[in-house]
């Protein structure tokens, strides 16, 4: 390049461009060119300038322990000021990559200073522009300043906490809206320090320099000055901000008028200052920040504009991370406060992982700190220091196992249920079958006929209000099922069925419903009450159900539903006072295996089982439908998750019931198997000219009675349906819902029903124990009630079902009582009725 093409280029492409071309044409014959290889220092700081260098090609960067590193591009003038001001070098340079400078040495320069006055003049005539400049950007950035400073965020609290799959999403979407800077909407549920998140992906972009500003929406004024700016007058916010990044924090409170403004700025990255009343409007602006929208909820109307959309989960479903939020604010309180470090029970921590966090971690902080001081000093956090109120869901209850330690190794061991099963009752049905086909045909003298009929029938009604379906952990039929299932498994080595579960949803409960009805029949019309075989006969149709069914299906596929005997306990279960239940927050943090579901090899405390025999998890029941108290979740769970709990009776029916229709239908077949078992009484308190001993009549007339009884609650629920017509802001609830009401009546017309043969002919076991060996039982203790001590129980069993029932269908209905009196009446009318042919007085 000659001394023209050289001058030309610095004419063009340099910092000495304000020169005229006689200066420059003397300073480009006095430059001498040089080829620097990277990562060489071409100036060192704190140094006297070896000349004057000017970038021709490259990279350099210049590098200093005060300043900020920056880079320089081609044309750069190097150690100009320097020179001018006879000062050493201030910062160090650097090559990035190789480059060609050109140098003019100090003394050589110097002497062209001297020759050409012009260039301190041209050079300090540009300082003093700079400084003018840089005054004015001074007191911009003061004003800016003023204008950000009560909005500013220094920096983010903390990261995201814990190692859940929910965290790892958090922390990849974060850094996803970090990497392309565009807008941002974070929504989520109260206490989960959303702002935070927006800090972080502030923090963590290559604009983390830049100011990050927090605006309440709920301070701001309908007008938006503060945001926009005013005409002529004081910059708003976003003007102030530069290219920072601006957070909408709780957005879903900002002002009505504000919400078009706030969408077309994040749509079109634009806005229009405040103009006052009279005066046009101002012209449009850009804004140049990253804008961030906080919520608590989602806004359709920024949903769509948005580039970039982070959920933040709550807590209830974040229970993997509860202990590493749980570490770190122990740690940061403890800190704070200057005290030893504690650390949290297991125990403590299941009873937080129960718990829901409506307020998630705001609540979470508050619980650990409020513990931290009631600890006075101590280093532990137990379960009875940190105490989270309970949620609807978990309100009245007591663990019994946790109450009675005793009790959770007694369900825990052999002895419940398979020593009992195997060792006790598989043997001893058998003997009953046996002696049902062989021995004396009648109650009098059969002692299995007065077992099943005296004894077993009223005690397991009166253990359904107590321990639900727990005669199901003991059911002989499905223990014959169960050894049917391991010997044809073991003769014929194959998988067995998955269970149709769809079907079985759909049809199982109709089924069953069917069968039941058809057992209703055979018993009225056959006398299977005093009739050894045939009971024998219907023990065995039930149990040959379970084993064929177990033979084809996986686990207890008969007993979960198709059993009759199983629907009639599933139903009656719901008003039980116990339940068996797993905490959710312990099973979703902790679990990884459901062993208590799906079964499997020993871990830790839990051992080793084949699975719940219902398919049924014990954290994700409604009601006892689906739970036989075998207590296999219990032996499995290796986190003690599993609670056998005790609560207000039925309380499910109110709060998380499922209604279902074949339920109701069985709940009035029961109802009218009452009357059935009373048909002759009826016949003659009515004085109706019934032929009972001819069996076409007799099936008629008792499937017409088995039918009767629901007319009269569907006639109530009429009523009720005309009440909604006229009050039209009386929303009235289904018959199926409303029908769960009538459920202690059924379970008390049945429990005064059989009271009768328990009390009277229950008591005469042991003779007839005798009488059943052909021996005479005459002098053995008999236990017989008096008539009136029977009518007596008979009659409060049913005042009781019928308070019960009334009080049940107020908590189902949730409504005023007026609106509810024709089905209260109607359960009156059937408590007549069924005192009538019960106690008959």
């Amino acid at each position: 390049m000659d001394v023209q093409e050289l001058v030309t280029w610095l004419q063009e492409r340099s910092a000495l461009s304000l020169l005229k071309r006689e200066i420059l044409e003397a300073i480009a014959s006095q430059l001498e060119h040089r080829r620097v290889e990277a990562q060489k220092a071409i100036v060192t700081e704190a140094k006297s300038p070896e000349g004057l260098y000017i970038l021709q090609s490259g990279h350099l960067e210049a590098q200093s322990a005060q300043l900020r590193s920056y880079g320089l591009l081609p044309g750069s003038a190097i150690n100009l000021q320097e020179l001018l001001l006879n000062k050493p070098v201030r910062q160090t340079l650097v090559t990035l990559s190789e480059c060609e400078l050109w140098l003019i040495k100090t003394e050589t320069f110097n002497q062209l200073v001297s020759q050409y006055p012009e260039i301190s003049q041209a050079f300090s005539q540009q300082l003093v522009e700079e400084v003018e400049a840089l005054s004015s950007q001074l007191v911009y950035e003061q004003e800016r300043l003023l204008i950000l400073q009560p909005y500013l965020v220094p920096k983010a609290r903390r990261g995201i906490v814990g190692r859940s799959r929910y965290a790892v999403r958090l922390r990849s979407q974060i850094k996803q809206a970090a990497k392309n800077r565009q807008s941002v909407l974070i929504f989520g549920e109260p206490g989960l320090e959303k702002d935070n998140i927006a800090a972080l992906i502030h923090f963590g972009s290559s604009e983390r320099r830049k100011p990050l500003i927090k605006v309440d929406c709920s301070t701001l004024q309908t007008s938006g000055s503060e945001l926009l700016g005013r005409v002529g007058g004081k910059p708003g916010l976003i003007e102030a901000l530069g290219e920072g990044t601006l957070i909408f924090n709780n957005v879903h409170d900002l002002p009505p008028e504000l919400l078009p403004v706030i969408i077309n700025l994040v749509a079109t990255k634009t806005y229009t200052p405040v103009s006052r009343q009279g005066e046009p409007p101002g012209s449009t602006k850009t804004c140049e920040a990253q804008i961030i929208i906080v919520s608590e909820k989602a806004i359709s109307e920024l949903n769509s504009i948005v580039d970039n959309l982070i959920k933040v989960p709550p807590l209830r479903i974040r229970k993997a991370d509860l202990e590493d939020w749980v570490k770190y604010y122990s740690s940061l309180i403890c800190r704070a406060k200057g005290v030893e470090k504690v650390r949290v029970t297991p125990e403590a921590l299941r009873r937080l992982q129960a718990y829901d966090f409506p307020n998630n971690l705001r609540e979470l902080r508050n619980l650990v700190e409020r513990a931290i001081i009631q600890l006075q000093g101590g280093l532990e956090i137990t379960e009875e220091i940190i105490w989270p109120s309970q949620t609807k869901k978990k309100q009245f209850r007591l663990n019994l196992l946790n109450t009675y330690p005793r009790l959770r190794h007694f369900l825990r061991s052999p002895w419940w249920p398979d020593w009992i099963n195997y060792g006790f009752t598989l043997t001893a049905f058998a003997l009953i079958i046996g002696v049902l086909f062989f021995g004396p045909q009648t109650r009098s003298e059969n002692f299995a006929l007065n077992l099943f009929w005296a004894w077993w029938w009223p005690i397991v009604l009166i253990l359904f209000p107590f321990l639900g379906r727990v005669w199901c952990a003991v059911c002989p039929f499905m223990i014959y099922g169960e050894v049917t299932q391991k010997l044809s498994l073991w003769l014929f080595p194959r998988k067995l069925k998955r269970w149709p579960r769809e079907a079985a949803e759909h049809w199982g409960g109709w089924f069953l419903f069917g069968l039941f009805a058809l057992i209703l029949l055979w018993e009225e019309l056959w006398d299977l009450t005093n009739t050894a075989y045939l009971s024998a006969c219907l023990l065995l149709l039930i149990t040959a159900g379970a084993m064929i069914f177990s033979a084809l299906f996986e686990r207890r596929f008969w007993c979960r539903y198709l059993c009759p005997i199983g629907g009639m306990n599933g139903m009656f279960a719901k008003l039980s006072m116990t339940e068996l239940r797993a905490q959710q927050g312990t099973c979703s943090a902790e679990c990884t295996t459901y062993q208590c579901y799906k079964g499997g090899p020993e871990k830790g405390e839990g051992m080793a089982t084949n699975g719940c025999p219902l398919y049924s998890h014990p954290a994700q029941l409604e009601d006892n439908r689906d739970c036989v108290l075998c207590m296999t979740c219990l032996k499995a769970c290796p986190h003690r998750s599993v609670e056998l709990n005790l609560r207000p009776p039925g309380i499910e029916l109110w709060t998380t019931h499922v209604s279902r229709s074949y339920e109701v239908a069985l709940l009035f077949l029961m109802l009218g198997a009452v009357f059935l078992h009373h048909l002759p009484e009826l016949q003659t308190q009515l004085n109706l000219p019934w032929n009972l001993l001819q069996p076409q009549p007799h099936l008629w007339i008792s499937v017409m009675v088995l039918s009767l009884p629901i007319f009269i609650p569907l006639l109530a629920h009429l009523f009720i349906q005309g009440i909604h017509l006229v009050f039209l802001n009386f929303k009235s609830r289904s018959f199926v819902e409303l029908a769960y009401g009538y459920l202690p009546l059924v379970l008390a017309g049945n429990l005064a029903h059989y009271l009768r043969l328990g009390l009277s002919e229950g008591g005469r076991i042991l003779p007839v124990a005798l009488a059943t060996f052909g021996l005479d039982g005459e002098g053995l203790p008999v236990l017989v009630a008096h008539p009136a001590v029977i009518g007596f129980l008979q009659g409060t069993v049913l005042i009781f079902g019928e308070i019960t029932a009334i009080v049940l269908t107020q908590k189902i209905a949730r409504q005023s009582f007026k609106f509810l009196l024709p089905q209260h009446l109607a359960i009156g009318i059937l408590t007549v009725c069924l005192w009538q042919v019960i106690v008959g007085y």
